[in-house]
């Protein structure tokens, strides 16, 4: 597992003060995704991590540890 994503995906969510189901539901996926991908248990399916992508403004590259900015 990826635990750049992971780190990434929680500190952007805490970031805007959104809770998992908050993001979740804006994203249109469940809490305990957003639960499993921030313990590093699972990575996105590539539908989902455009929807992270475009919500916080930020590349593929950037969420997965590519890149820092």
């Amino acid at each position: 597992m990826n635990i750049y994503f992971a780190e990434r995906l929680r500190q952007l969510r805490t970031e805007e003060r959104l809770k998992q189901s908050e993001l979740a539901e804006r994203i249109g996926t469940t809490q305990r995704k957003i639960s499993y991908m921030e313990a590093g248990h699972t990575e996105p399916d590539l539908a989902t991590l455009w929807k992270l992508c475009d919500f916080f403004d930020v590349s593929a590259d950037y969420l997965l540890g590519r890149k820092e900015y």
